[in-house]
Formats: C-alpha cells, sequence, structure tokens
C-alpha cells in the first residue's frame, strides 16, 4: 500500500504521518509512506488544504489530522 501525507511539513501534517505509521504497524500492515511537500505536487491531487492522504494513487483525506478509526479503516481494506 502506497501513501503520501501531502503537506508542508506543519505540525498536522507530522501528527498525520505518526498517526498512520502507528496504525500501521499496530495492524500489521505493510505500508510506504512519503511526505510530498513541494506546494505544486500538493496541489496537482488537487488538494486546497492539508494535510492530505493519499492512498495508492487516490485522495482519501484532506485538511486537518484524520481520526484514528478513519485511519484503521483505510489500512483494513
Amino acid at each position: 500500500m502506497d501513501i503520501k501525507v501531502l503537506g508542508t511539513g506543519c505540525a498536522n501534517c507530522k501528527n498525520t504521518l505518526a498517526l498512520i505509521d502507528q496504525v500501521a504497524k499496530t495492524k500489521g500492515v505493510s505500508v510506504t509512506i512519503n511526505k510530498v511537500e513541494e506546494l505544486r505536487d500538493i496541489m496537482s491531487y488537487g488538494v486546497m488544504s492539508t494535510p492530505g492522504v493519499v492512498i495508492d494513487g487516490k485522495v482519501v483525506h484532506a485538511g486537518g489530522v484524520p481520526t484514528k478509526a478513519k485511519v484503521e479503516g483505510w489500512l483494513s481494506t
């Protein structure tokens, strides 16, 4: 599973990345997490408010830190 966290490095972006990593390890799900910090690259996904989360090329979240339950849902599919 390829996950991208879109954001310029703010605290919410870092918290989102840490949350996804933590949930993946807890669930034993193999993921590749990349940070996308370049504004041009973030906007290419159509995300206007960060953090954004892209899983396997599909935007699944934008704006604010996702809930733990939401992240668990993404990683259970």
